[in-house]
């Protein structure tokens, strides 16, 4: 059980929404589908309207063998999860998502904390990711968690945190 799960129960998040009792813990073999699932439903509502999304839960197995991956989990399963990949001199926070029904409620935030306890367990002090143009939303959260942007590369905003 990670450090951040009692922490997380019945915290009132950044948009007033009551967060649930959570558990965030490291993601294992028999969670590639639910996994899968929540991952496929948080992007649900881009991909219609994002024509050169990539698979956004492709690989999910290899993942779980060969990053650091972690799941956030309520009573009613996997509510959201986070993938890290450890590179020379920083963490590269390659996807997060949370449930549609479970946004709002601080949980994308909490698995960001796992990953910033992740990257200093590491003795890594930077983490990066790249999130989509077409996702101004996503853009201001990472913004409101104290991320900063460093650049663009086609369709994608780079940005960075220093931990």
């Amino acid at each position: 059980m990670s450090r951040l799960s009692s922490a997380c129960a019945g915290r009132v998040s950044w948009d007033n929404k009551i967060m649930p009792i959570l558990n965030i813990r490291r993601a294992e073999p028999e969670d590639v589908s639910s996994l899968s699932d929540c991952i496929d439903d948080a992007y649900s509502i881009y991909a219609s309207r994002i024509t050169d999304l990539p698979s956004v839960s492709e690989g999910i197995a290899q993942s779980i063998g060969s990053s650091r991956v972690w799941v956030a989990e309520t009573k009613d399963g996997i509510v959201g999860g986070i993938i890290l990949v450890p590179h020379e001199g920083f963490m590269m926070l390659e996807n997060v998502a949370v449930r549609s029904d479970s946004s709002g409620m601080g949980i994308g935030a909490a698995l960001i904390k796992q990953a910033e306890a992740d990257c200093l367990e590491l003795g890594l002090h930077q983490l990066r990711l790249s999130t989509h143009v077409d996702m101004p939303v996503n853009v201001r959260l990472y913004e409101h968690l104290g991320w900063h942007k460093s650049g663009r590369s086609g369709n994608k905003i780079l940005m960075i945190k220093d931990i």
